[in-house]
């Protein structure tokens, strides 16, 4: 073991050395590993982070949520004539889940209304993204609060004027003003703040609550009425704890389709949509996006373990008195392939070190710019890296080893002479 420890120890000097003695040539050889683990670090950095920004953006609904409406979250067969013929999802069909579902945590029904202009006395504030839900929505999504609270139950079913602000938009109305009993304006309509939610910071999705208002479903209903094509409702619903989602999304299709009277043998007229397979899809995205970048850094790391490689023949070349003395003294064939190989290994982490630096520095600087995007660089992604760089390095120096290993004792301290 001490022999083996003294090896690694005799290598780091000789790669310390071989960077010092030939600065140039070295530098050169380093590059290709260094852009190589560059640019997979990079790659992996990036895709996590977008991963990690994306799921940010819909965690506060969790992966359990469900989504009823007449459009898909992603790609299905049924055609788009069909598709358009759908009708939306009903206040009366939300009423009819909330008492055949006793599964079902929350239950809740949510329009997608047009952006409003909301004022105050003076002051106006456009293109507000409201927020139409009733009051069990506060059970499904995890709002915070910096003032105020939710609208109760007795507020949503009679639809009263009522408003909760996202922060963004209760600091451009009342600065820093206490805007909790003020009346303003919506859709021209007089409503009574009761909330403001804390400050949420722009996601990668945009769907920040910062800009938004939420008022009680009801309330826009007196004021949009059920239009097709204008509100665009959602039936949201969370299943309890420990209830297979399933199951769960099994009983809602065929309580749904017993309430629309739809025949055996008949396709929905209506699409439950799922976050975890939305999760799902997001996952096997971001892992295409990883496969593409690993194929093409792998091109850069080609180039790099070349680089080792040419660096360890003249290492070889150099040293050729050096081992040929080694041998005669009894140093072993392992011994000697031995301690190329941790030269060669030492010097490719030494470059892939230096790639991962340099990640970091453009990580730093790229959250700086990015705004509320954070680029995280995981403990996990170095250690690829590492690992990388080490793997690299032991298959660019096994040929070089190899030949020194089996260089003939004789003739290896002739060539000195």
């Amino acid at each position: 073991m001490l022999i083996y420890l003294r090896v690694i120890k005799e290598s780091f000097n000789f790669a310390l050395s071989a960077l010092r003695n030939n600065k140039l040539r070295t530098f050169l050889s380093l590059l290709g590993v260094t852009i190589g683990i560059f640019s997979i670090i990079a790659v992996l950095a990036a895709v996590d982070s977008l991963q990690k920004e994306i799921k940010g953006s819909i965690s506060a609904l969790g992966n359990s949520t469900v989504v009823i409406m007449r459009f898909s979250f992603g790609p299905t067969e049924i055609p788009r004539w069909k598709r358009e013929q759908f009708p939306d999802v009903t206040y009366e069909e939300y009423q009819y889940l909330k008492k055949s579902m006793p599964d079902a945590d929350a239950i809740s029904f949510v329009l997608g209304v047009p952006r409003a202009t909301i004022k105050y006395q003076e002051v106006t504030t456009t293109g507000v993204d409201i927020g139409a839900t009733t009051h069990e929505y506060y059970d499904i999504e995890a709002f915070e609060f910096e003032e105020g609270r939710f609208f109760n139950e007795a507020e949503a079913v009679s639809g009263t004027a009522v408003v909760v602000l996202g922060h963004e938009i209760a600091s451009n109305l009342f600065g820093s003003a206490n805007p909790i009993g003020k009346e303003i304006r919506v859709y021209g309509r007089k409503a009574r703040v009761i909330g403001v939610l804390k400050k949420q910071g722009q996601s990668f999705l945009g769907n920040s609550r910062d800009g938004q208002a939420l008022v009680p479903a009801n309330f826009a209903r007196r004021v949009y009425g059920t239009t097709k094509g204008t509100v665009f409702p959602q039936i949201v619903l969370t299943p309890k704890e420990g209830v297979s989602n399933d199951e769960f999304v099994g009983v809602l299709e065929q309580q749904l389709r017993n309430y629309r009277g739809i025949k055996y043998g008949e396709d929905n007229n209506f699409f439950i949509n799922q976050l975890q397979g939305f999760s799902d899809f997001i996952d096997n995205i971001t892992g295409q996006l990883n496969i593409i970048g690993l194929v093409i850094s792998g091109f850069s790391l080609l180039v790099g373990g070349f680089g080792i490689a040419n660096i360890m023949f003249v290492s070889v070349k150099e040293r050729t008195n050096l081992i040929g003395i080694q041998k005669s003294l009894g140093a072993k064939n392992k011994f000697i392939l031995s301690q190329f190989l941790f030269e060669a290994v030492i010097l490719s982490i030494i470059g892939g070190l230096a790639g991962l630096f340099l990640v970091w520095v453009v990580s730093l600087i790229a959250s700086q710019f990015a705004g509320d995007f954070e680029f995280v660089l995981s403990p996990w992604n170095i250690l690829i890296g590492t690992i990388v760089s080490a793997i690299i390095g032991l298959i660019s120096g096994i040929i070089p080893a190899i030949s020194a290993s089996r260089l003939d004792p004789v003739e290896a301290i002739r060539t000195g002479f």
